[in-house]
């Protein structure tokens, strides 16, 4: 990876991936609302971006090649990490994410390297995320927010949205909303908010949540 760009540079190219890989249109006020700064300092740091051809402003904010491989790197670091942190150190689940933005930045090739090799080739990080360049392919999925009652489907992704709340985290993890979780809707209300049947414990999934909740669905 170049040396050369900033820790800030790389965070807004990988917010900018992450955005942009949710479906959401990439503009500024996303990526102030996703990083948790003013709309100022990402219209400042944007244009430095554009002025470095790391990202092209038009009505939308893209990546050019330059800027997509670094955010590749950066965003296949820190999914790796978070594997490695999850299956090899342990780490408590809903921790890993921000414990893994510290790594991210500091991770060289050979580490890189030899973590592929210890995890025999992960496709995603614990959450259900593709890591760039793994071969991933991802199955048919819908929001779990789309589901009905009587529907059964298995978890499959967790939105990178939902990463960036530690309380979220938590919630999903003690109620044991997890990739390859059995998920079965048990009733909805009229504002979209699901009851549903977590492996056979039931919990409450508010609308937010279940929009940003990949379940698989048959192709």
């Amino acid at each position: 990876m170049d040396t050369t760009y900033s820790v800030r540079y790389r965070e807004y190219a990988e917010a900018i991936w992450e955005i942009e890989e949710e479906g959401i249109p990439v503009i500024q006020a996303r990526i102030a609302d996703w990083l948790g700064v003013s709309r100022a300092s990402v219209s400042e740091m944007v244009h430095r971006m554009a002025n470095e051809g790391l990202v092209s402003l038009d009505d939308e904010i893209k990546l050019t090649d330059e800027g997509r491989h670094l955010a590749a790197v950066i965003v296949r670091r820190h999914r790796l990490a978070e594997r490695f942190l999850s299956e090899v150190l342990k780490l408590p689940w809903a921790k890993v994410h921000a414990e893994a933005e510290v790594w991210e930045t500091t991770i060289s090739e050979d580490v890189e390297a030899a973590m592929w090799a210890v995890m025999e080739d992960p496709k995603t990080c614990p959450h259900g995320n593709p890591i760039p360049g793994a071969g991933y392919k991802p199955p048919n999925m819908k929001p779990m927010a789309l589901m009905q009652p009587g529907e059964t489907l298995r978890l499959e992704r967790i939105s990178e949205e939902l990463e960036l709340d530690p309380e979220m985290m938590r919630f999903l993890d003690e109620s044991g909303l997890r990739p390859n979780a059995s998920i079965e809707v048990l009733s909805k209300d009229p504002h979209g908010a699901l009851t549903v049947s977590v492996d056979g414990s039931p919990t409450g999934v508010g609308v937010f949540a279940a929009e940003r909740l990949f379940v698989e669905v048959d192709a």
